[in-house]
């Protein structure tokens, strides 16, 4: 059996579904099961669980031969971050496989390093530090961007309008990847024991934020200049909302570290 964990996410809901279709048998472990079994196929088993808290995740991953992460708290707020999900919550769920004898897949992010001023990369950084130094043989596999999720906050930024709005300058080439092929990469490495102890790059394709802004405008049939946010609202706003919405904070961080360019601020 194959647990992934944040199975009902974006991500997550691919990967079962291809396993699913391989026929793997599939269980997910999310906090809101209710949500889970709405949104996933009746053949997947859903189980209720907080990756933040240990107690009662050796039960829920009892029986599995790989456990598969693909839990963040980019979007959460006080106490379901980053440090509480992604290095805490990975943490929990290595434990508990190892406890069950589970090999394990770890979702992580490209540039993940200890002192990457986004709080989510140093977390998905001491995750793989603690995976690596558990018993747990594991595959860490590092993903840019989506294009997927920014595609649709660019499409919702436009509003009636058909101007989506650009955070900062926009001219820096990013590199996106679609969550289809990172889901091909985690069920290949979940199925794959030869996997284990590799850490795999996912490169992506290198695009600017106005350039996908445009693309979602063609394809809508749009027209109009796009609209921009400057950095020095985005820095503000990465410090005055953090007390108050931690998770908006976060994203406009998001926003300046992505529009950084070398030699320029």
């Amino acid at each position: 059996m194959i647990v992934v964990a944040g199975g009902s996410g974006l991500l997550g809901r691919l990967i079962v579904t291809r396993l699913l279709d391989l026929g793997e048998r599939v269980a997910v472990l999310v906090r809101d099961a209710d949500r889970a079994r709405a949104l996933l196929d009746p053949a997947v088993e859903v189980t209720g669980a907080d990756v933040r808290r240990p107690e009662g995740l050796d039960a829920a991953v009892a029986g599995a031969d790989v456990v598969v992460s693909a839990v963040h708290g980019f979007l959460g707020g006080r106490g379901a971050g980053p440090a509480e999900i992604d290095e805490r919550g990975n943490a929990n769920l290595i434990d508990a496989a190892a406890a069950t004898g589970a090999q394990f897949v770890l979702m992580s992010v490209s540039g993940a390093a200890p002192d990457h001023p986004l709080d989510l990369f140093r977390a998905k950084y001491a995750a793989e530090q603690y995976l690596l130094a558990s018993t747990v043989p594991g595959t860490i596999v590092r993903a840019p961007a989506y294009l997927e999720t920014w595609r649709a906050i660019l499409a919702e930024t436009a509003g009636t309008t058909g101007r989506p709005l650009v955070f900062g300058r926009g001219d820096r080439p990013i590199r996106f990847v679609s969550a289809a092929e990172v889901a091909d990469t985690v069920v290949s490495a979940t199925r794959d024991p030869a996997s284990r102890g590799q850490t795999i790059e996912i490169a992506g394709e290198p695009i600017t934020m106005n350039e996908l802004a445009r693309s979602v405008q063609q394809e809508r049939h749009w027209s109009g200049s796009l609209r921009h946010v400057p950095r020095p609202v985005l820095r503000a706003l990465a410090v005055t909302a953090r007390p108050v919405n931690p998770a908006f904070a976060r994203q406009n961080r998001a926003a300046l570290g992505m529009d950084v360019d070398p030699g320029r601020r």
